[in-house]
């Protein structure tokens, strides 16, 4: 079975690649102290301490496949927009809300509060392709809406 692709900007690969790297040597080694430290108790089959290190290692573990096969399949975002959006561009848009600027990045970045968006959120989505100037109409679970792209970065 074919992996897809993980579509990610070089700062977004690089902040993975580092989060794996301490993962995989800062945070495995504390769980392992903490295991062996919760073992030095005695009986395992009813020691917390030892149960929640034991699951933390298991969600480590988790994390650490992740972001490993999202490394792998990584595909770097060129962040060359023609004069239209895509993916890896800044938008800014003019609605009921007033202006606002996104980035549109892959699914693997989203960070709402920076104003990085997902190509597969409903904005993300209305907005790729279209150039400055143009007015679009966004359907999202909160209702329609209609934006106005105002400038392309």
């Amino acid at each position: 079975m074919q992996e897809r692709p993980v579509l990610l900007t070089r700062e977004g690969l690089q902040k993975l690649s580092v989060e794996l790297e301490e993962l995989r040597t800062v945070k495995r080694a504390e769980i392992a102290d903490r295991i062996k430290y919760a073992k030095e108790f005695g009986d395992i089959s009813e020691n917390a301490e030892y149960e929640d290190a034991k699951n933390e290692q298991g969600m480590l573990e988790g994390r650490i496949l992740t972001l490993e096969k999202m490394v792998r399949n990584a595909v770097i975002i060129e962040e060359h927009h023609g004069g239209t959006v895509q993916v890896g561009a800044a938008v800014a848009i003019l609605d009921e809300d007033g202006e606002q600027t996104f980035t549109i990045v892959g699914p693997a970045e989203v960070d709402v509060s920076t104003g990085r968006i997902s190509m597969e959120s409903p904005v993300g989505r209305a907005l790729l392709g279209h150039k400055v100037g143009d007015t679009v109409e966004v359907s999202s679970p909160g209702g329609a809406r209609t934006i106005k792209i105002v400038k392309i970065s």
